[in-house]
């Protein structure tokens, strides 16, 4: 159970980064409205609370989280964007899920 509860909160944090990211990204860069700029910004605040939610200290959370949002930003970037992710893409996504495996769950002394 801890272990499905901790991919979770990887899941939504990402959720979080990449779609609050997303909303100041359309904002900024396309010109879209100031609010998706100010929801954007309260999205990302999210974004680091729900981070506090994980069961393991700050470096080893934010160093496994980074290779769930590196999938995730590809999954976005082929669900949201369609830019579908090449060969590489998903080498690279495949090689840095095993390194957030190594981390979390790697039994230790």
């Amino acid at each position: 159970m801890k272990i499905l509860l901790s991919l979770l909160f990887f899941v939504l944090a990402g959720l979080c980064e990449i779609g609050g990211g997303y909303l100041v990204w359309l904002w900024l860069k396309e010109g879209k409205g100031g609010w998706l700029g100010l929801a954007g910004g309260i999205i990302l605040v999210l974004y680091g609370i729900v981070a506090t939610f994980q069961p393991t200290d700050f470096g080893r959370t934010y160093a496994a989280y980074g290779g769930v949002f590196i999938v995730m930003a590809l999954l976005w970037g082929w669900l949201v964007d369609n830019k579908r992710p090449d060969q590489f893409d998903l080498l690279g996504g495949g090689i840095v899920l095993v390194g957030v495996l190594v981390i979390l769950f790697w039994p230790r002394h």
